[in-house]
């Protein structure tokens, strides 16, 4: 082992029944470095991980941490050698404290004689949080929080192991722009520490903006390992999806006709007000705005996830009330939400049933029997259309890809046949190649007379995507744009409710 790596895993393997998902991979991580693992969804970035915390035993190969050989049992047997994961989608407790998802598990380092001290556990985690410079109160409830800072706690969850080797997820999926910058200043930090990271991330410069070197992996094998100086965006892509990826933003010519959906004073109190919009048949009309400006709190308020409070909604020049999800698919509307894990999928449940639980009736009888072979060949053609990447229909959706996984979501709302689709953040987590092929079934969309609604916090997405932009900040639309007005200054400036 070199005496400057802290971690050397070595032809490593996983087989599974007829899936060699790891194919002679090696990594080398050195001590104080930030290491990018990039590739496409299903490339074996997160096998080669469960790997290393010893979620899965490798079928061959070998692993030396810290000059020793290593074979963790279990990522608690991990954790304590020094290796910790922040993982994608986010695991705190909702119900508990903020201090109490820090220490979990960790409670008799505040205990005496049986009894545990709970504001010093409050004191321990708030000194945590002030030493990273982070704005959040010990004693606040995780399920009071915006969804960009409970990604901070399990950022800061993960430091408070002391760790040499910290894995981080797609670890700025939720974070506006300035979090991102407070998770690059956290990152810092450990590397001045001699801490290394290892940095999964599908936006590119991200990648390029923080790490030190950048490792490919491609279909389970390990293609190429480069200091990140040394190469930009456009040539690591081809090393990526192993093909050129000329056109992210593949926006088709669609007919826009009439206005499907108005939005009139919408409002709800405390969070957005004054929200007055349209959408027509044909049209991508993209929102844009920065983390917590009220863009995703519009959309459930649209889809009935939320309630509003005021303003009124016409489909088609007619008033409709929409209390619940319910009464939206019945208007015609569906929507892909921003939070796949709790609410997009049921990680449980299999690929089939997570596309078509929105539109069971359609095979349903009066007396409430499920024809299964019309639902069969339904979920058959959807998987063949959007090229879903799966071995059965019966297979747990837990086990597909990010992008594979939002495939899915969208199957599961076209069959319901939608003329209003929502698409909140559609590409988050998401591959390159993925991205594109989203993309392309968006703009696909439009020009089949669909009338969508894509909101994004990446603003070459929404630029890329759009006919129309409206730009939301504190909860009001500050600005619209046509097409041919998209300017990122000026839309900046809007989001930051500055005068252009």
């Amino acid at each position: 082992m070199s005496v400057e790596n802290i971690l050397e895993m070595r032809s490593v393997v996983k087989q599974f029944p007829g899936v060699r998902a790891l194919d002679n991979v090696e990594l080398e991580l050195r001590k104080g470095e930030v290491l990018a693992l990039v590739g496409e969804n299903g490339a074996g970035k997160s096998t080669l991980m469960r790997v290393l915390l010893g979620i899965y035993r490798p079928t061959s190969g070998s692993i030396t941490f810290k000059g020793q050989p290593f074979a963790p049992m279990s990522p608690m047997d991990a954790l304590r050698s020094g290796i910790s994961m922040i993982h994608q989608e986010i695991t705190l407790v909702p119900t508990m404290t903020v201090a109490e998802n820090i220490w979990l598990g960790r409670e008799d380092k505040f205990s005496s004689c049986g009894f545990l001290n709970t504001k010093k556990r409050e004191r321990a985690a708030q000194e945590l949080l002030a030493r990273f410079d982070l704005d959040i109160q010990s004693h606040a409830l995780v399920s009071s929080l915006s969804v960009a800072n409970m990604q901070l706690v399990e950022i800061i969850r993960a430091i408070s192991y002391s760790s040499d080797v910290i894995i981080m997820d797609e670890p700025t999926s939720a974070l506006a722009q300035n979090e991102v910058e407070i998770l690059f200043r956290i990152i810092r930090r450990l590397k001045a520490e001699q801490i290394s990271v290892i940095f999964i991330s599908h936006k590119l410069d991200e990648v390029f903006g923080i790490c030190d070197r950048i490792m490919v992996l491609r279909d389970g094998r390990f293609i190429t390992a480069v200091n990140s100086s040394e190469l930009d965006e456009a040539r690591l892509i081809p090393y990526i999806v192993g093909r050129e990826v000329t056109n992210l933003f593949p926006k088709l010519k669609a007919e826009i006709a009439d206005g499907v959906l108005e939005v009139r004073g919408l409002g709800k109190r405390g969070v957005f007000k004054d929200i007055s919009f349209y959408v027509r048949k044909g049209e991508i009309l993209g929102f844009a705005g920065l983390m917590g400006a009220g863009r995703s709190e519009i959309a459930s308020a649209l889809f009935g996830i939320d309630p509003y409070d005021e303003g009124e909604i016409f489909i088609r020049g007619k008033k409709v009330r929409i209390r619940s999800c319910t009464d939206a698919i019945m208007n015609g509307i569906g929507m892909v939400t921003e939070d796949r894990l709790r609410r997009g999928v049921i990680h449980k449940l299999s690929v089939k049933f997570n596309i078509t639980i929105a539109n069971l009736r359609r095979y349903t009888d009066r007396l409430g029997f499920v024809h299964g072979k019309a639902e069969a060949e339904d979920v058959e053609t959807k998987i063949r259309q959007i090229n879903i990447k799966v071995s059965n229909p019966k297979q747990a959706i837990a086990t597909l890809s990010g992008g594979n996984q939002q495939k899915c979501i969208i199957a599961k709302w076209l069959l319901t046949d939608p003329d209003i689709l929502i698409l909140d953040e559609p590409t988050r987590g998401i591959d390159v190649g993925s991205k594109a092929e989203i993309h392309r079934m968006i703009s696909q969309l439009a020009q089949s007379g669909k009338a969508i609604i894509m909101i994004s916090s990446e603003l070459p997405e929404v630029m890329g995507m759009s006919d129309r932009m409206m730009v939301v900040c504190r909860g009001r639309i500050t600005a619209e744009f046509s097409r041919q007005e998209f300017d990122s200054e000026r839309i900046m400036r809007s989001a930051f409710g500055l005068e252009n």
